[in-house]
């Protein structure tokens, strides 16, 4: 297989993008991308959503259509889009504040729908853009702009409620694995229902500088040093909390909504014919 770049899905005259230095959205835009052009996607028939925050300004790079909404409600955007055109390849990127803290209701309806779209988000651990704040993943104890001494708060495993809903598709891993990362999303995408990926990405200008990681490269360091392939993961006795269980969590073919919508409409169209 030849060199995949990705540049046809990637609007060239918004660059350079402005997230900080060392920030880890620009790696995933460009998985992203790849991934796009490894299924041979056409940009037209593609919808990019997105909420508010740092990752949710990523729709401003995609030469694909885009929907960009209001925070916490990107898959409500996304499910609206689907269910009116469903030959459409929908992928909806969310901050962890803006899909799993604010979002996290439509998160988790989106799942038990299984719809058939897929969701990326890149978990940061805080709201970068707006200060630094904890969010629902920030991990407990860690430091924030609002928790000085330690986030008082358990940090919710975004993976395990995607899971628990009843996506067809769920997976995790890291902004500095780029290779499998971009695996990881070609299967989102090829799989029929709701599909989720989880990219663990720490803010280097917010999250990082308050937990011993001042520079971007401490940062990968850190994914590179705790991020365990599942099958290992699930073999540790010792589970040391900053591990980082990675690669494909679910991987299951239940119908997705589209399906039983049909199933349903058939019916009533089968009825209306008889009489």
């Amino acid at each position: 297989m030849g060199y995949v770049s990705g540049l046809a899905y990637v609007a060239q005259d918004r660059l350079p993008h402005n997230w900080c230095s060392g920030c880890g959205n620009g790696i995933v835009l460009g998985a992203i991308s790849r991934a796009f052009e490894t299924l041979n996607l056409k940009p037209n028939e593609i919808v990019v959503t997105t909420g508010i925050g740092c990752w949710g300004k990523a729709d401003d790079y995609f030469a694909t259509s885009a929907l960009h909404g209001t925070h916490g409600r990107a898959l409500s955007f996304a499910t609206g889009v689907k269910a009116v055109n469903p030959e459409l390849t929908v992928v909806t990127l969310m901050g962890d504040g803006d899909g799993a803290t604010i979002g996290g209701n439509h998160l988790v309806h989106a799942a038990r729908r299984n719809m058939d779209l897929t969701a990326i988000v890149v978990n940061n651990y805080n709201y970068g853009m707006t200060g630094g704040q904890y969010s629902a993943t920030t991990p407990q104890g860690k430091r924030t702009s609002t928790s000085h001494l330690g986030n008082p708060e358990r940090e919710l495993d975004v993976c395990s409620v995607v899971a628990a809903s009843g996506a067809n598709y769920v997976a995790r891993s890291t902004a500095y694995h780029v290779t499998a990362l971009e695996k990881l999303i070609v299967q989102a995408i090829e799989k029929k229902g709701f599909s989720f990926v989880e990219i663990i990405s720490p803010c280097p200008t917010q999250y990082g500088r308050r937990n011993a990681m001042k520079i971007p490269v401490e940062s990968m360091k850190y994914l590179k040093d705790n991020a365990v392939p599942i099958n290992k993961y699930q073999q540790l006795e010792d589970l040391d909390s900053s591990l980082i269980a990675t690669g494909v969590l679910v991987d299951k073919s239940a119908p997705d909504f589209t399906s039983q919508y049909e199933n349903i409409r058939s019916k009533v169209l089968g009825k209306k014919e008889k009489r």
